[in-house]
Formats: structure tokens, sequence, C-alpha cells
């Protein structure tokens, strides 16, 4: 168990190999039309999947190409040197995993693909009889699913209360009114990553405060999943950190294995459950779960499927970013989404499929424009699709308190497997009480950090990315991304953090980026990654030339020091002199941006 394998995904005769071209070369295997890429240069080769590493998109010939080295993405415009393998857009990224040459002695070649074993056939099982009733999968809301295991409750990512991601994302279907209670009773709960829409804080904090000591279960990411449990002093003291595909047993008969994923090893895993042999497969937000290595023919695979969970393109203005060109981008977008994940369920063979992780809606009033320009799949479009081309697979468009009983499902499609919620029920949540937590973002604004600008160095200096070639203008804004009259608005060179009143002289790329106040400042004092307001679409965004900085974004998102700023001490630095003689407060006038900027230069020297 655990040493790899090979498999050979294509294999070319003398002939095909002999008519191989200098430079890059696109081949599909006959057997499953699976493509490749080969690169040949004085006679050598390399060769890769024809897959970007991003979010799986193909690539094609670049036509800005000019040395015959590069391909783009056909999702994202990504761009990789296939003869070193290296991303070149955006810059710093990743590096293509290659495939092993090997030359036969008739002159022909194979691509050979390294596997890992397949860690779930470790110790397998053979599926026992289930009784009606014994294995039970409830939806509750978004991506939040009690399973009922035999004598065990086991709950999937709750999210039952409140806002994700500072304020963007508010929950779509109304929870079942004892969704808290039957989080309380769980007997264990498994949080697939630090995402706020699958760690919610909200929905921690009332949990704790009836069951601190519930069995909590999260994978070995390198960072960790609870890294602002004591900053959100939330009291859970249960908190299981387990390695990755190695089976955790609960009892006799339940056992689960956590995997993680390829592209975002840091940040997102999913789950196999097994009980009594049947296998339920949660692959939530992953990209590329496990290496692109999942279980065929389990008896239950969920999913995300609804696209969306981007700021991009809907907060970017200038150039291209036209709405016609947005709507256009989208609309493409969440069709590749759909094919992908239908061809993904195809593959696999699940006897039943459940899309979910994707009910969530802009609902706060100041973000209509996202709600109507961020249009998502919708999971009975996905499972039809799923029907028409594999009609053996049965599908489940869940309704908060739907009840799928697995026994039934498995003994006879014609049986009713699946209970629906009584008729009158509220799928769709119609409040949110969005002043309860707006404001409690709000607060930040007037913190004393923030009465002296030399925060900004500070801040900056605490979250540590430097020696990259970007400048960026931060400015603070109003609800419509109006800059504040004596908000701050200054700029940062990376290339050796410095703060500049203006633009370098140098060559170089500029990002601006408008933030809304309270939730920058609410990100800036408690050391929160930007996924709050990049994801949470609490900002506006443009840049020259338009290209994804990979590292910047990368850094902010997911690398930030896990121990947030030491505000105290840095209140202990600040001279008593400054205090009188720096702004007390925030003016909330809307002022145009050139007003802004002749009444109140809060740039920093």
């Amino acid at each position: 168990f655990g040493s790899p394998s090979s498999k050979t995904v294509l294999s070319l005769d003398s002939e095909a190999v002999f008519s191989l071209k200098d430079g890059i070369n696109f081949k599909k295997s006959p057997d499953d039309g699976k493509c490749y890429i080969i690169y040949k240069e004085n006679g050598e080769l390399k060769a890769c999947k024809n897959q970007c590493k991003h979010q799986g998109g193909l690539f094609i010939k670049d036509i800005e190409d000019l040395d015959g080295r590069t391909v783009r993405c056909t999702k994202h415009y990504w761009k990789l040197n296939v003869s070193t393998m290296q991303y070149v857009n955006p810059p710093d990224s990743f590096t293509q995993d290659e495939l092993d040459v090997v030359m036969t002695d008739e002159g022909g070649l194979q691509l050979v693909e390294v596997i890992v074993w397949d860690p779930w056939l470790a110790d397998p099982q053979d599926p026992q009889e289930l009784q009606e009733g014994e294995v039970t999968v409830t939806y509750l809301t978004h991506a939040c699913m009690e399973l009922q295991l035999g004598g065990k409750k086991m709950i999937f990512d709750p999210w039952l209360t409140g806002p994700a991601f500072a304020r963007g994302w508010w929950l779509l279907h109304e929870p079942p009114a004892d969704s808290m209670e039957r989080l309380c009773m769980a007997d264990l709960i498994y949080i697939s990553h630090m995402h706020s829409d699958h760690l919610s804080y909200p929905t921690l904090k009332s949990l704790s405060a009836t069951r601190p000591d519930v069995p909590i279960y999260v994978g070995d990411t390198s960072r960790p999943v609870f890294w602002m449990l004591e900053k959100r002093q939330v009291q859970l003291t249960n908190i299981n950190v387990v390695p990755f595909g190695i089976w955790q047993n609960i009892d006799e008969h339940l056992r689960f294995m956590i995997l993680k994923d390829e592209v975002h090893p840091e940040l997102d895993t999913c789950i196999i459950v097994e009980y009594k042999g049947h296998m339920i497969l949660n692959t939530v937000d992953c990209t590329r779960p496990n290496y692109g290595r999942l279980p065929h023919n389990v008896d239950l695979m969920m999913s995300d499927f609804a696209g969306g969970a981007s700021g991009f393109p809907m907060t970017f203005s200038g150039g291209k970013y036209t709405e016609s060109w947005k709507a256009d981008f989208i609309k493409n977008e969440r069709k590749k989404l759909m094919n992908y994940k239908a061809q993904l369920v195809k593959s696999l063979q699940p006897k039943i499929y459940c899309p979910f992780a994707g009910y969530f809606v802009e609902a706060h009033p100041s973000d209509r424009y996202i709600k109507e320009t961020n249009t998502k799949n919708k999971a009975e479009e996905l499972n039809a699709l799923i029907k028409k081309s594999a009609p053996g697979i049965t599908t489940w468009t869940p309704k908060p308190g739907a009840v799928l009983d697995l026994a039934l499902a498995l003994m006879s499609p014609s049986r009713k497997a699946i209970t629906d919620p009584p008729s009158g029920t509220n799928i769709y949540k119609d409040s949110w009480d969005f002043d309860l937590y707006v404001d409690e973002l709000n607060r930040a604004i007037t913190a004393e950090i923030f009465k002296h600008k030399s925060w900004i160095q500070f801040y900056y200096i605490w979250a540590g990315f430097k020696n990259y070639n970007l400048v960026v203008r931060v400015i603070e804004t109003d609800e419509d991304f109006i800059p504040i009259a004596n908000g701050y608005n200054y700029l940062v060179d990376f290339m050796d953090l410095s703060f500049p009143t203006q633009r370098p002289t140098r060559e170089h790329p500029y990002e601006e980026i408008k933030n809304r106040i309270g939730v920058m400042r609410h990100v800036v004092k408690n050391g929160l990654l930007w996924d709050d307001l990049y994801i949470g679409f609490q900002n506006r965004l443009s840049r020259e030339p338009d290209v994804y900085h990979h590292r910047f974004w990368n850094h902010f998102q997911t690398e930030l020091p896990v121990t947030g700023p030491d505000w105290d001490l840095f209140l202990q630095q600040v001279p008593s002199y400054q205090r009188s003689a720096e702004p007390q407060g925030i003016q909330t006038e809307s002022v145009s941006a050139s007003t802004f900027l002749e009444k109140a230069d809060c740039t920093v020297s």
C-alpha cells in the first residue's frame, strides 16, 4: 500500500514519432480521447497532459507566442511555457507536472504517468445490505449535509447563520428550523476548509455555547483550518487534525478518509465516508481532488456546481471589462463548468449524484449589481445534463430538510428514496439580519489604530510580501465604491515595500483596489485573509496591464501570517504628540475621486 505505479496514457508508433515537428505538438489518445502535449527541441522530448493546473481548462496554440513554446488555456487564458513546464502568465505560479517519455525499441514512444496507489483501497470492505432508515442523508443548506450512519450522526460544513466572506455571501436556502439543534447533537463534524461558507464562525459560536466538545475533523493542510479560532473567541475543545489518505475508524462499521486538492493543497480538502462498505464521496470545492484519482461507482457523490465564487470578472473595470464582455465570459464559464462537472460525474459513475455547495446569494441591497451580474448554474440543469449523458445515474436536487434513504435508493430506482420537505415549507430565505453583521464590521472604522497613518507601513510589513515588481493603490470607499473624504488613499510599492506619494518612474505593473471601508478596516485590524474583500465582492479592481499577479493575490489570500498584527505594540510605538496632530475620525460624506484627492491627501511618504 502506498507505493506508486505507472500507466501508459499514450502510445505513438515510429511513423508518428518521426512526424513530430519541432516545438509544440498536440496529440489525442484514441483510447479515451484525452489530449496531451509533446514538446520537441534538438531531438529531446518533453510531455504533459493538456490540462491547465489552475482550473482544468484545455490548452490551445497561443497566437501571441512567437517562439513556439507557449500554449494558452481556453478557460482563464493562463499561459504555459512547455519548454520549461513553467506557467508564464501569471508568472511565479505553478509548474506543470511532466509525463515520462519512454522510447520503444521499434522507434515509437510511450507517455507514462506515475500513479500513487488509491488510498481507499487499503483494507477494503465488502458492502453489506442496508436496512431502510439505516443510512440517510439530509440536506440542510449550502454545503451542509447531515448523515445518519447507523447509530452515528455526521455533519458536513455547517454554515447555518450569518454571512460568509464578510458580508458578500448570504444563505439562499432557509435551513430547517431545527438545524442548530441537529448540529449540537452531531457525533462528529467534518469541515472541508477555512472559507467562511464552510467554516462559519457565527454558526460555530452558537455550537460552542452548547456543545464545545463536539468532535470536529479537518485535514492537515499547510495552513491550519482553525488558524483564527482564538481570535474569534470560539471555545471548541475537540478539534482533530488528521493526515490525508488514512482511514479514520469511528466504530466497527463507520470510517472516513480526508483527501487534499492538487491545485490548492494548502486550502481545499474532500472526504470519503464509508459505512458497511458503502461509500459516500464529497468533493466539496476541490478543483482537482486527490490529483484526479477518485473512487468509481460510489453509492453517493456530491460536489459543488454553481460557479460565481470569485470576484472575477464582476468586480473589474477598465479595458475589456465592459458589461457585455462580462456577461459573455460568465455565460461561457458557467457552461464550461457545467460540462466539466457532468463529465466528471459520468466518468466516476456514482449510483446517485447530488449537486450542492452552491446555494448562496449576494442578498445585501448594496450588492444588487453583483447579484444581477453573477449568474450561476442551476442544479436542475446540471442534473438534466447528467441524465442525458449518463441515464443510469440517479440525480438529486436537494431542498432544505429533504432526506435521501440510501437503502431505498440502492434497492430499486422506482422506490421513493427521497422525502421532500412538507408542502408549504419555506425553501428560500427572505431575511438575513443585515444590520447585525454589517454594524459589527463597521465598528472597525473608528478603531484607534486608524487615527495614525503609520498603520499602513506597520500592516504591510507584518503581511510580509515584497521583492515583487507591482505597485498597488488602495482606496477606502463608501458603499458605492466612491472614495471617502479623509479616508486613506495610498500607494504600496512591493518591489522594496515602500510607500511613495507618486507612482515610481520605472516600468511597473499597477493595480488599483477600491475597498469598502468597513470591510477593509475589519480585515486589517484582525489580520484576516483578503478573501473577505475579493471573494466577498467588497472591492473594485482595475489593473495596467491586465495581468493576474498570482504571487500577490496568493499571498494575501492564503499566506498571510497566522498570528495577526500586534496593534497594541503599534500604539505603544506611535509618538504621543501624533495623537492630537492627526485626523480624529472618518467623515462619511461621499465625494468624487478627483474632489477626494484635492480635499484630503492621505498618501504616505
